[in-house]
């Protein structure tokens, strides 16, 4: 197979799912970050403000991070962790299809995000050019449990829906 081909089909993907993941955190502080802190202590997650704060400003981070090819498998980790947070709190209840506001979307980004971390980003990215070299199944394996971990720990310390203490 053409290596090249291969870093391109990484790259383009890692500036897809990265870039998304950017602007999302991007549009919360854009379109109002205390009304997202409302919403997400609407929806269970107190303190809102600092779940907005903290979503917000994670979604930038590893975004940037995934698109740049930088730390992969710390990156994926921090948006499966991102991800698997909001199909819980935000669309598990919905059923799957996006269309219905289901969880599907956030399950394919987190597939795809998760993929680096076997792959590895390719050699047209950050972590090529300082030499580091991380990916493989252990690394999967420490993505899933690391970002699928913080998520539950996240939510049995912060998430009460329905205002239960």
């Amino acid at each position: 197979m053409d290596q090249n081909a291969i870093d391109l089909g990484l790259l383009l993907l890692r500036l897809t799912v990265g870039v998304i993941l950017a602007l999302h955190g991007i549009a919360k502080y854009r379109g109002g970050i205390d009304g997202v802190g409302q919403w997400f202590k609407s929806e269970g997650l107190s303190p809102g403000l600092l779940h907005a704060h903290l979503a917000a400003s994670s979604e930038i981070i590893f975004g940037f991070a995934i698109a740049a090819g930088l730390f992969m498998p710390i990156s994926a980790m921090g948006y499966v962790g991102v991800m698997v947070t909001a199909g819980w709190v935000g669309h598990r209840k919905n059923g799957f299809f996006i269309i219905k506001d289901g969880w599907e979307y956030v399950f394919v980004l987190t597939a795809a995000v998760s993929s680096f971390a076997l792959l590895g980003p390719g050699s047209w990215s950050l972590d090529n050019a300082l030499g580091t070299e991380m990916s493989g199944i252990g690394w999967f394996v420490v993505t899933l449990l690391g970002g699928v971990g913080s998520a539950i720990a996240l939510l049995l310390t912060f998430y009460r829906p329905d205002g239960e203490q």
